[in-house]
């Protein structure tokens, strides 16, 4: 009988060590991942589907410049920039080490040149140019970056700089990346420019290859970030989509070359294995029409804002349904995209989302003579 209570004990022991080292047991069994901390998420959701010490400060290295992209491509989709903006080089961004296209002081490039080479080559002189150009100052720039990190809710996050050099009182944490990564999907230019393997910088005299390898080694992949310097050691916060379903990760510290590329395979390999992303309506599909009075038409379809579903362990699919609200009736005028009703998708009877359900046309008012042809067209119907 001696041997079962040894087993116990010892069992005991394990369980006391893993919840004292910030880890559940079932999150230990799942993956072998090498980073000193990781997590990964639904993208549509936000759902935390693993993680290990997600929360712990660490320097993020070039993982800083995904917010560096978040508020250029918040100003170009403002309008607050072009991508053709002619973006001069300062004598600061010049004298910046580390990754760098060699920019020289005065040199010219457009400002999509500049997020590519930030997006592609880890650009620290390119970060510096646009900072400069979006901010007038460095230092400006760097406080929006803080700014905009209260506002997305970053409580482990603060940046000294726009490119992630070591600095002290420089750190994020992989679930605040995961955050950043899942925000900066909003905004197309992000993934577009971070996708792209390779670039041909300066009428093809520098040569750009993206320094996420995932792009070339991981079916699906198609962004964000790596970092790297001693102090982070390697880092990397990326993205995959497989069948409707996509993954946010975020690995820092890993301790070996190519370690943060392949702990993030790891970790989108167990989210695939077990996840699957049951899509009812795709954004933009028609789930209903309404009736419009005093309009020139009768009615207008409506159409969904976004895809309609939600993430959901493999073999367990007919748990997620929805419920459509949608108004019956409206009168003129109905603008294109006016809410007209929502859809409520729900997992095993819980509320997951909730899907704005939108005009997909105008309907203007139809004024007098389209109201007495309808009146009697009733009257003689009649």
């Amino acid at each position: 009988m001696r041997q079962p209570v040894k087993s116990l004990v010892w069992i005991m022991i394990c369980l006391v060590l893993l919840t004292l080292g910030g880890v559940s047991p079932v999150q230990a069994a799942q993956v072998e991942v090498e980073a000193e901390s990781y997590v990964l998420i639904d993208a549509d959701s936000g759902k935390v589907l693993l993680a290990q010490d997600e929360h712990k400060r660490l320097a993020p290295a070039s993982m800083t410049k995904l917010m560096t992209m978040i508020l250029a491509a918040q100003d170009l989709e403002e309008g607050k920039v072009s991508v053709k903006d002619k973006v001069i080089t300062s004598e600061e961004a010049w004298k910046m080490g580390g990754s760098q296209i060699y920019l020289e002081p005065g040199e010219e490039m457009t400002f999509e040149e500049m997020m590519i080479a930030v997006a592609v080559g880890s650009a620290n002189d390119a970060s510096v140019a646009i900072a400069e150009h979006l901010e007038g100052t460095h230092q400006n720039f760097v406080d929006r970056m803080n700014r905009q990190a209260k506002m997305l809710g970053l409580k482990n996050t603060n940046f000294v700089n726009a490119y992630g050099l070591p600095a002290e009182n420089h750190y994020s944490s992989a679930y605040d990346m995961a955050v950043m990564a899942r925000y900066a999907l909003q905004y197309p230019k992000i993934l577009e420019y971070t996708s792209i393997k390779e670039y041909n910088l300066r009428q093809g005299e520098f040569k750009l290859y993206n320094t996420n390898k995932l792009l070339w080694w991981y079916e699906g992949a198609d962004g964000f970030k790596t970092g790297w310097t001693n102090e982070a050691k390697y880092c990397l916060t990326a993205t995959a989509k497989r069948d409707g379903l996509r993954l946010i990760g975020a690995v820092m510290a890993s301790p070996k070359q190519h370690g943060n590329h392949r702990d993030m395979m790891k970790l989108f390999n167990y989210g695939f294995a077990k996840y699957a992303y049951k899509n009812l309506f795709s954004r933009g599909s028609v789930c209903g029409v309404v009736s419009v009075g005093k309009g020139i038409g009768d009615s207008v379809e409506v159409i969904a804002e976004d895809d309609v579903g939600a993430i959901v362990e493999k073999g367990q699919e007919e748990k997620i349904t929805t419920e459509k609200r949608l108004q019956t009736y409206i009168d003129a005028p109905v603008e294109r995209g006016q809410k007209l009703g929502e859809m409520r998708v729900y997992h095993d009877g819980d509320l997951v989302k909730e899907v704005n359900l939108i005009a997909a046309a105008d309907v203007p008012r139809g004024g007098l003579i389209k109201e007495i042809m309808k009146m009697l067209a009733e009257t003689y119907l009649l």
